[in-house]
């Protein structure tokens, strides 16, 4: 898809992979953290060099078309306060884990022109390797039809996942459902992280 700037708020394990994979897809990445000269941030940028930069969340959220979440759950209402002018107009991909998340972004940000729920059915080392058993794994989403239905499916392509829409942000819950089966199958029958989900079809 054709190169963007991304805002990435957060610099942990899914905010710095889909940092790598979208740099890599000749993406910009805008690091939104409230230490850009922290150890996270600061290594992220010395690894990928020009192409991802360190800011704070109010500036990265302003200057990236495409605005992703991944920061824990109940650090998303403090991180949104003063966020609605920079978010709006912009596609916003909540990544986080709990779903109560997309009712606090959708409050803070009414003008945003699309949000969508992503990135929050598999781990991070399914992001960072999506093939497994030499099967590329789906990422299911929801969100809105249009212009930001393609930009994310776009960029969830960028990640090297299979983009699977489930419809609009009624279905998130459905996404969220799918977060459950995959912890449950990691954690509760202790499969190990290196599981992935895959809808089979035309």
């Amino acid at each position: 898809m054709p190169s963007r700037t991304v805002a990435v708020i957060g610099a942990g394990n899914i905010g710095s992979t889909l940092a790598r994979k979208w740099v890599g897809a000749g993406h910009r990445v805008m690091l939104g953290v409230r230490d850009p000269a922290g150890p996270r941030a600061s290594g992220l940028v010395h690894e990928l060099g020009g192409a991802v930069s360190a800011t704070s969340i109010a500036e990265a959220a302003a200057t990236g078309g495409v605005v992703a979440f991944a920061i824990p759950g109940n650090a998303m209402a403090a991180t949104l306060e003063g966020l609605r002018r920079p978010l709006r107009g912009k596609v916003v991909i909540d990544a986080t884990g709990p779903a109560h998340s997309l009712a606090l972004i959708a409050k803070a940000a009414p003008t945003a022109s699309g949000l969508y729920r992503a990135f929050n059915s598999l781990g991070w080392e399914i992001l960072a390797d999506p093939v497994v058993g030499g099967i590329v794994a789906d990422m299911f989403f929801a969100g809105p039809d249009g212009a930001g239905r393609a930009t994310v499916a776009g960029l969830i392509a960028d990640v090297g996942l299979r983009p699977i829409w489930l419809g609009g942000l009624e279905r998130a819950d459905l996404a969220d459902a799918l977060g459950v089966l995959w912890f449950a199958l990691v954690s509760d029958q202790s499969r190990g992280r290196r599981v992935a989900l895959k809808m089979l079809g035309a």
